[in-house]
């Protein structure tokens, strides 16, 4: 057809759906990264360091998914999982020792990001044509303990480059929506690469990430050393956060009861498979609402009050998901879970930043971590050595929040009655 003089051009309508589509990915990934990128705020500049990190592990993650859960009967994959979640406390138990001098003061955490984030490149490299071998048990074992130190690492690089108005609260929040994003935008690569090239390709796309972080870490400034204010004890304890912690802890879990839960109970009760991705959907959805609503929340909100309303929030979920027991019930619940889990983990982040004395950050956050991975250890092996019904999985996890409750209120009641307040 003869386009008349004056008149627009016009595309087929396959290019008008690709120009949407394009001009979706700039608004969404090309211009916030360009605004991280320019950005002068040190934390936007780490932010960039983070997402490459937690796209490298997302990429890790999909090259070694193999499914313990649904390729085995459940009896015999007790003694698998058994060891997966040991496997789970060792990469902490490492890499937190070798760490601890180094993270208590404030230099060297730039040198630690960076090296962990060259090694896991590295360790990717040489993962990647062994796929399928026994030389990837400790590669992958590597892997992990690398991930685990930027962890730690991240926790006092969050606190130094954290703006005095933004709170510790929001900065923690918005690394963790990055970090989402991170494993969101590295996902669709990741599963195309695994159709073309399977799981050594999708290696070799984890250490172009990782290499990407190793690069943007040099473009990190000299970060402030902390100036928390609490007492710290031998090992690392804070009596400020003896309370909160039990909260925190309680927290965690539950949410490796309710993972756990849903991969062998749901199996055992007959219900379908697409079950557990459903729920699991809701519970990643419910982590990234935490991450959006935690800095909506008021400034005059105590991180204290924020752990309990967590716990009173997902003790209440519980009941109704089990007197209401079906499938849209147990997603609204999925997603408080997830939630709770994410703002209770937020907001004892910020406590143990604000209150990590000087000089003792690194044994501080290395002690927490630890004991909070040893409760979701402990919460995730009970449905996967018993044999718990799915529907009476909720009735503990209402038990579990009631006792992580009155473990929080206890030690505060206590002292009152000894000092003789109200």
């Amino acid at each position: 057809m003869r386009v008349e003089r004056g008149e627009p051009k016009r595309y087929p309508w396959w290019q008008l759906i690709l120009l949407g589509i394009l001009a979706m990915l700039e608004a969404v990934i090309a211009r916030p990264l360009r605004r991280l990128w320019v950005s002068e705020d040190p934390l936007d500049t780490y932010a960039l360091v983070h997402l490459s990190s937690a796209a490298g592990d997302a990429l890790v993650a999909i090259a070694l998914a193999g499914s313990i859960f649904f390729d085995i009967p459940v009896d015999e994959a007790k003694v698998k999982v058994a060891l997966y979640l040991a496997l789970t406390m060792a990469p902490l138990a490492v890499a937190g020792p070798l760490l601890v001098p180094l993270l208590d003061r404030a230099g060297p955490r730039r040198a630690i990001s960076l090296t962990a984030a060259a090694g896991r490149a590295v360790v990717a490299l040489i993962a990647a044509p062994r796929f399928g071998t026994t030389a990837l048990y400790p590669l992958a074992f590597l892997l992990l303990v690398l991930s685990k130190a930027h962890a730690i690492t991240k926790n006092g690089l969050t606190m130094a480059y954290a703006g005095q108005d933004e709170g510790l609260v929001r900065a923690n929040a918005r690394l963790g929506r990055i970090a989402v994003g991170g494993a969101l935008l590295a996902a669709l690569p990741g599963v195309v690469l695994l159709k073309l090239g399977g799981a050594r390709a999708v290696l070799y796309g984890a250490a172009v990430g990782y290499a990407a972080c190793a690069l943007l870490n040099l473009r990190l400034p000299h970060p402030r050393v902390s100036r928390g204010g609490a007492e710290v004890g031998r090992r690392g304890s804070v009596p400020a956060l003896a309370a909160p912690a039990i909260g925190a802890a309680g927290l965690r879990a539950a949410s490796g009861f309710l993972l756990f839960t849903l991969a062998f109970a749901l199996r055992r009760s007959g219900e379908p498979t697409w079950w557990f991705g459903v729920l699991a959907a809701c519970g990643t959805a419910g982590g990234l609402g935490g991450d959006l609503l935690a800095p909506r929340l008021p400034t005059s909100l105590r991180e204290e009050a924020v752990v309990v309303a967590c716990v009173v929030g997902a003790g209440v979920g519980a009941v109704l998901a089990f007197a209401a027991f079906s499938l849209p019930v147990l997603a609204v619940f999925g997603v408080v879970v997830g939630m709770s889990s994410e703002l209770g983990r937020l907001a004892f982040q910020s406590l143990m930043q604000q209150l990590a004395p000087r000089g003792a950050h690194g044994r501080v956050f290395v002690r927490y971590e630890v004991v909070f991975q040893l409760a979701w250890v402990l919460g995730a092996l009970v449905p996967a050595m018993l044999e718990v019904a799915f529907r009476d999985a909720f009735l503990i996890l209402f038990a579990i929040y009631v006792v992580v409750g009155l473990g929080y209120l206890a030690p505060q009641f206590l002292e009152r009655r000894r000092t003789g307040g109200v």
